[in-house]
């Protein structure tokens, strides 16, 4: 090896001197090939040690490569799993039971159905006529009942907020809890004009039509108060 080396140096100083004729150049050049050839395993390992930067860079940019695209993944499926679970809305706690409460609305008025059928709201915390039954039907659908007095809520298809005895789809409303926690109760089979009407009462505690509301306004928000 170390022969090998100071032949090379040798080659390497005569062909960095000043040469007088081409036959020296042309000797020079073919004592440079036969080197190579001699030594090609020597050659290769001296130009892979020359160059132990780019290998290690190499490594280095495979390397974070896997553990950008494995840092990638992981953001885009817990992303993923986010946003399913920001939009996905479970009404299972509203199935089944029969729950007996009383509806206060945002308005400061408890609904009630009185015992000739009227509806209206009362200030009053203890009235027996507030209590509810609210029974499923379906899934996130639900039915009023007044309990001391019989009557079942109801909703026509004007809009209008009345009671009956006996039990129809005018009965049916889709309860929905709303981002500040209240209940909306909108009709199930009734829309005007491809909008929901709702369940509501007005700053005097009266039903209003359901064509006048939305699900925005607070006199449609109801807070079921369990009832002791």
């Amino acid at each position: 090896m170390w022969r090998w080396i100071l032949r090379q140096r040798r080659l390497l100083l005569l062909l960095q001197a000043p040469l007088s004729s081409w036959g020296c150049r042309f000797l020079a050049l073919l004592c440079l090939i036969s080197l190579a050839e001699t030594h090609p395993q020597e050659g290769s390992l001296t130009l892979q040690d020359s160059r132990p930067g780019l290998r290690n860079s190499s490594n280095c940019s495979s390397l974070f490569g896997s553990s950008s695209l494995s840092s990638s993944v992981s953001s885009s499926s817990s992303s993923s799993s986010s946003s399913l679970e920001r939009h996905a809305r479970s009404y299972k706690h509203l199935e089944g039971d029969v729950r007996w409460r009383r509806l206060f609305s945002a308005t400061k008025f408890f609904l009630k159905i009185e015992k000739g059928g009227k509806v209206s709201g009362t200030r009053k915390k203890n009235c027996p006529f507030s209590i509810m039954e609210i029974t499923s039907v379906e899934v996130g659908v639900v039915a009023l009942k007044g309990v001391h007095s019989g009557y079942f809520l109801a909703m026509n298809k004007k809009g209008k907020v009345y009671s009956t005895k006996d039990y129809s789809d005018d009965c049916k409303f889709k309860e929905r809890i709303e981002e500040n926690g209240y209940n909306t109760y909108a009709a199930v089979k009734w829309k005007r004009n491809g909008k929901q009407m709702f369940v509501a009462l007005n700053g005097k505690g009266s039903p209003r039509r359901g064509h006048k509301t939305r699900r925005k306004h607070l006199s449609a928000h109801f807070l079921p108060i369990l009832v002791p």
